[in-house]
């Protein structure tokens, strides 16, 4: 009895030492990581994707190293070249290249977030702002954007850090600089007005002078036209009356002129009549 036991309970014991053995002998690396190998708890080469992987029992442990998209959002604070304050609020999407999970695991470790990625953010945001006025900042936010997401990419990219999204998404000063910046558009504002209505009166009086102007040629042309017209008219009436005139001098024969002067006779004869010889003739008629 105490012989079964013993081989019994031998036989279960190594069953159970092969089944630990089998467990510790495969790992699993979940999609979106890669496994890294560590040989006595110090970190190799070696990487393995994800999936199922054999390991060597008690002597090798993989540490899961995550390749999938994250998220930071990082407040970061700097001095414009004309020496004003700046706050900014930086969003980032980015991931680990996969083949370079060994070698972030083995110098710096998990923590990678807070020990390269954050830093180069501030760093760059601090180096780009130097650069520009604050005005600038604000006429150039586009080109300040991209120029401090090139300079952390830059400055994270060796480690195989990858920015896949950059996002300034706010950056404020103080409020004295606002307060500035805004009567100065107050006054941009006042002075944009002013001329407008300047012009506008300018263009009034132009177009007044020009309606004037108008008026007074439209006025001198209807006068000459008048003028024209009554020159002609006056032209045509000459010519009908001396067109008359010839025409009644033509039909004025001998004939009917005698006819005429007997027309208008009264019958009486002159008492004197005066010639060429200058005698006197007395009428006789009683």
């Amino acid at each position: 009895m105490d012989k079964s036991f013993k081989i019994a309970f031998g036989v279960c014991a190594t069953i159970l030492l092969v089944i630990i053995l089998i467990c510790t002998s495969i790992t699993s690396v979940p999609v979106g990581h890669t496994g890294v190998v560590l040989r006595f708890g110090s970190t190799t080469s070696e990487t393995l994707d994800d999936g199922w992987h054999f390991k060597i029992p008690f002597v090798e442990d993989v540490v899961d190293i995550s390749n999938k998209v994250m998220k930071t959002d990082v407040a970061a604070a700097s001095i414009s070249r004309d020496l004003q304050a700046i706050s900014s609020n930086i969003s980032i999407n980015y991931h680990l290249a996969a083949e370079n999970s060994g070698e972030i695991y083995k110098n710096v470790g998990l923590t990678y977030e807070d020990t390269l990625l954050q830093p180069a953010i501030q760093e760059a945001v601090k180096a780009v702002m130097a650069r520009y006025s604050a005005e600038e900042l604000i006429t150039n936010r586009s080109v300040v954007s991209s120029e401090i997401s090139e300079e952390i990419c830059t400055k994270v990219g060796a480690y195989g850090i990858i920015i896949d999204e950059f996002n300034l998404t706010n950056f404020s000063f103080s409020e004295e600089f606002d307060a500035a910046i805004e009567a100065k558009q107050i006054a941009e504002q006042d002075k944009i007005k002013a001329a407008t209505e300047k012009e506008k009166k300018t263009i009034e009086a132009e177009a007044a002078a020009a309606e004037k102007t108008i008026a007074a040629e439209a006025d001198a042309e209807a006068t000459r036209v008048k003028a024209e017209a009554d020159a002609e008219a006056t032209r045509i009436k000459a010519e009908a009356e001396a067109e008359a005139n010839k025409k009644v001098a033509q039909s004025l024969t001998d004939e009917v002129i005698e006819y005429e002067k007997i027309k208008t006779w009264d019958g009486v004869q002159p008492s004197v009549v005066a010639g060429e010889s200058s005698a006197i003739v007395v009428d006789g008629t009683n």
